[in-house]
């Protein structure tokens, strides 16, 4: 198991010098620029490869980004990351630019594996290097990558993609999954979940597995759902439905459902099913219950309806996800 050199290709947003949405790089920095050598050593070296390395400046809103590499730099590296492109990218006004492009497929030649962060996938589609492959990005842009590249396998339902040498993954946060997964790849499960503590989230996703965006709760200022999704989360065990849902928030069921799929991306029964089995998750991973009692508990019910449940969410059974992601220190009782 080894770290290497990971090179991230910062692109240009056309206007000069380079502006970035920083979430995405800055997730890939975080992972692998910040040397955590008492996890294991070495740690990765990191490589800023752009267009026109050099310090640049500010041409609008954002930020520019020094690049000590031009994009020659792609190549050598064992890890290659491509971060978001611009939006003119994505929307089709402009191509991703060909000196990229080359660069990518360059890079892939030489053996690197490559890897794209939200519409970085869109870079990868360009260089032909998604073709006849699983692949995905933001949902928001999902249905742009599918029309704009007919060849490439678009997956709007997965958190991310690994496909061996080309690893996808979809907008923000999910973007910290794959570079997560990466470093369970390179250094082993024990070195990920240290590294996933330290940055304050769950590592208990892997690549391979039919992973599913979690539904988040819709934004505190929405009064009319958040007060019953919090209600419902707290109440997993109780038979809840969507009619006793939508009248506790004080709509009609249609309304509920209509809204809800508007903020969350997903049904009702959909959603309560992500958030039971994001209980037993929890349960699995932080106590020692049964399967049966953790079934009741996430209000899956049986054992029986846990394990089916469970299986196709997640892609491991409930016994193997605890084998696998069980935290360390003194298990509880789940009380």
């Amino acid at each position: 198991m080894t770290a290497g050199t990971v090179a991230v290709a910062v692109v240009q947003d056309g206007s000069g010098p380079t502006h970035w949405e920083m979430y995405e790089m800055s997730i890939a920095l975080a992972v692998f620029g910040i040397p955590h050598r008492d996890l294991a050593d070495p740690w990765y070296a990191l490589r800023l490869c752009g267009p026109d390395p050099g310090p640049g400046g500010p041409d609008g809103p954002g930020f520019a980004v020094r690049t000590d590499h031009g994009l020659e730099g792609l190549v050598g590296a064992g890890t290659v990351i491509v971060p978001s492109v611009p939006e003119d990218c994505v929307d089709g006004d402009r191509d991703v630019p060909a000196d990229l492009v080359d660069a990518l497929r360059e890079a892939a030649a030489s053996g690197a594996r490559m890897v794209s962060l939200c519409t970085g996938a869109f870079a990868l589609a360009a260089a032909g290097l998604l073709d006849g492959r699983r692949a995905t990005a933001h949902w928001q842009h999902a249905a742009q990558l599918a029309a704009r590249h007919p060849r490439v396998v678009v997956d709007d339902s997965v958190l991310y993609t690994d496909d061996g040498n080309v690893l996808t993954s979809a907008g923000a946060t999910a973007a910290l999954d794959l570079c997560l997964h990466l470093v369970r790849r390179d250094l082993g499960a024990a070195v990920a979940n240290q590294l996933a503590r330290r940055l304050v989230v769950h590592a208990h996703r892997t690549g391979g597995q039919a992973q599913f965006i979690e539904a988040p709760l819709p934004p505190s200022d929405d009064d009319s759902l958040s007060p019953v999704l919090q209600w419902a989360i707290e109440h997993l065990t109780e038979p809840l439905t969507v009619d006793g849902l939508a009248r506790r928030a004080r709509m009609s069921p249609r309304t509920f459902h209509r809204r809800l799929h508007e903020t969350t991306g997903t049904t009702p029964l959909q959603w309560l099913l992500q958030q039971r089995i994001a209980r037993a998750q929890t349960l699995l991973e932080s106590t020692d219950l049964p399967v049966e009692q953790i079934g009741e508990r996430s209000g899956l019910g049986t054992a029986t309806n846990l394990r089916r449940h469970f299986a196709r969410a997640v892609g491991v059974t409930p016994t193997a996800y605890r084998a696998a992601f069980r935290t360390s220190g003194p298990p509880s009782t789940g009380r």
